[in-house]
């Protein structure tokens, strides 16, 4: 699948990066573990050289694990060195740098449970993660509302603390009064789209959803089952294969397949100055099980500017054409989870652990 990476990749270019930012232009007398592993594990970073093409990282059988693990451990030791001994002026342009890559480790911890859970699923054995793995929590049956009045209000990372560089500047928005959920949509609400014959009406689907429906054949999120004979669906998790909770947030659905429920329901998405407003009021009851999609196109922020050099291709270079999703997962790790957070990925994605909730106006 084009956007699954192996783990063992995923452990090889995490070290990678402390290697090509911080190691090798501030660590005096550091030596590369191999000079092809920058071909292998350079994820997108057009100015640091060329890179092994994504859709063929899963036929790297080598590399093997136990030479990754020994690349980690060369730099991870390297990287302990550095940190003890850096000069001061050289500490200055390379604590940031750290700082960086330790936060891009953390999203790596999270993409390896989506890579994973895509990998394991399509075993016919349908093999556990971790069979130990509780389900997640029990979402209201009733959904409430909270009324917010908008006006002219801050929005984005106020700059205390860790951020990535797309949370800011903080800047003004204005917001007409809007609600919104208090709640996520549920996987007993999405049934309810399911079965009023959501993914057969294509008054409810912008022109790419439809298209995408029709090409890809959808017809529930990933990782549902079709029912069996006895009429009950199941639902593959990183737990194993189970009976579908209609309790729980919906998961794995695209941002068309979230934009068509809610025009279903008459209502919308929310834009991601709605979400994080409501976010910030405390008004957004249960959040951080999953993403969640907003109306929002992922893009600069006024007065943006990518961060000089190559590690400026972060965030900046993919401000076209994905959308924005708010609030974290079950799999994001807890000092991730802010308001002011902006994950984002293309409208058809449904690897990653994505759901939303519903908006309206005043």
């Amino acid at each position: 699948m084009p956007d699954v990476s192996p783990t063992k990749w995923h452990l090889a270019h995490t070290s990678w990066f402390f290697e090509t930012f911080v190691l090798t232009p501030h660590a005096d007398g550091f030596r590369r573990f191999d000079e092809n592993y920058g071909y292998l594990f350079n994820s997108y970073y057009e100015a640091v050289g060329d890179r092994w093409p994504r859709l063929a990282r899963g036929l790297l059988s080598r590399p093997s694990l136990d030479q990754i693990l020994a690349y980690r451990a060369h730099v991870d030791h390297a990287l302990g060195a550095f940190i003890a001994d850096a000069p001061d002026d050289v500490w200055d342009r390379a604590s940031g740098l750290i700082e960086l890559g330790l936060h891009h480790e953390q999203q790596h911890q999270e993409l390896i449970l989506m890579d994973i859970k895509h990998v394991l699923s399509v075993s016919p054995l349908n093999p556990a993660y971790d069979p130990s793995m509780r389900p997640g929590p029990h979402l209201q049956s009733k959904l409430d509302w909270a009324r917010l009045p908008g006006g002219l209000l801050d929005i984005g990372h106020d700059g205390n603390g860790f951020a990535f560089d797309n949370e800011g500047p903080r800047h003004k928005v204005w917001l007409d009064p809007f609600g919104i959920a208090a709640r996520p949509a549920s996987c007993g609400d999405f049934l309810a789209f399911i079965e009023d014959g959501g993914y057969h009406r294509p008054e409810l689907w912008l022109s790419d959803g439809w298209a995408a429906v029709q090409q890809n054949g959808w017809d529930a999120p990933l990782y549902w089952r079709e029912p069996h004979s006895s009429g009950a669906r199941e639902i593959f998790t990183l737990a194993g294969l189970r009976p579908i909770n209609p309790a729980e947030p919906v998961c794995h659905v695209s941002f068309f397949e979230a934009d068509a429920f809610a025009r279903w329901s008459g209502k919308r998405l929310p834009t991601e100055a709605e979400w994080e407003t409501a976010a910030c009021a405390g008004e957004l009851g249960q959040t951080g099980e999953v993403w969640e999609w907003t109306a929002s196109a992922y893009g600069p922020y006024p007065r943006y500017r990518p961060p000089p050099g190559a590690v400026g291709e972060y965030n900046g270079k993919f401000m076209s054409g994905q959308m924005v999703l708010r609030g974290g997962c079950a799999a994001t790790p807890d000092d991730h989870i802010r308001t002011t957070y902006r994950n984002f990925f293309p409208p058809t994605a449904r690897w990653a652990f994505s759901g939303f909730r519903l908006a309206d106006d005043a």
